[in-house]
């Protein structure tokens, strides 16, 4: 019969025993765990987000606005290599005029109305005398003027797409002959398009003023852009938040021809 301190259900005095190969105790120092498992599930997680953020970056500081200043630079250099695109293309255009006037075997009525379809197209210059209308933005820290309206939204202080349109169609309403936006001409299928606060034309890109010029009878022209509901929306803006509104009369000027291309593009469905 063996006393207490040989009974291996008691550790008061005696020795404990050894551990057998398969006891419990040696599961738990060789065994599964899963805290390891987890341990290095979130190294490779964080190495995971560490690769992506650096794939991601491209070597940059993803938090500045660098790109987008690329993007606008890369903006700014397409637009001016178009305008250099259309002066060459212009200058082209005439050399082929020349030459095709110099031998092409047709009659000088024939040639008078080529001339007259060229100036109703717009791919001719245009003398005559002229009115031009600028638009602005407000500035930035503008108030309301007058009593009883809201202080204005950001979307108040900035020339829209339909405020260009406004002008260039009661030009045309006011027998405009032709029409120069900024420093380009405008033909049948010129759009006047804005995307945020520029304005896009014909490949090019513009920032306020915006300048209009219209050759036509200056008062008739002048009376045009009274008469336009749209324009007198327009002016509501310009006398309570300060929106840029200039009409002078430029005696005679020249009108400079459109000289992009006239080949038409349109949309074709999918076969």
């Amino acid at each position: 019969m063996s006393n207490s301190a040989d009974s291996p259900g008691t550790g008061t005095t005696g020795s404990a025993p050894a551990s057998s190969p398969d006891s419990g105790d040696s599961g738990r120092r060789g065994g599964f765990r899963p805290v390891r498992v987890l341990t290095v599930g979130v190294f490779a997680l964080a190495g995971l987000l560490f690769f992506t953020s650096f794939n991601t970056a491209k070597g940059t500081n993803i938090r500045t606005d660098a790109s987008l200043l690329r993007l606008s630079d890369l903006i700014e250099e397409r637009s001016q290599k178009n305008g250099e695109l259309d002066e060459a293309n212009g200058s082209l255009r005439e050399d082929v005029e020349s030459l095709a006037e110099a031998d092409d075997g047709s009659t000088k009525a024939q040639d008078d109305k080529l001339a007259g379809l060229e100036k109703d197209a717009g791919t001719q210059k245009l003398k005559g005398k002229a009115i031009t209308v600028t638009l602005n933005d407000a500035p930035p820290n503008a108030t309301a003027k007058l009593p009883g309206y809201p202080e204005p939204q950001p979307d108040y202080l900035v020339i829209h797409q339909q405020d260009l349109q406004a002008v260039v169609n009661a030009l045309w309403q006011g027998g405009a002959q032709g029409i120069k936006v900024m420093d380009q001409r405008l033909i049948s299928t010129s759009a006047v398009r804005c995307v945020g606060n520029t304005l896009i034309l014909q490949g090019r890109v513009y920032s306020p003023p915006y300048k209009i010029q219209a050759v036509g009878d200056p008062e008739k022209l002048q009376q045009a852009l009274a008469g336009s509901p749209a324009i007198q929306n327009y002016m509501v803006y310009v006398n309570v938040y300060g929106l840029g509104w200039k009409v002078t009369e430029d005696g005679t000027v020249t009108l400079p021809g459109y000289s992009g291309t006239v080949d038409l593009h349109y949309a074709e469905p999918v076969k």
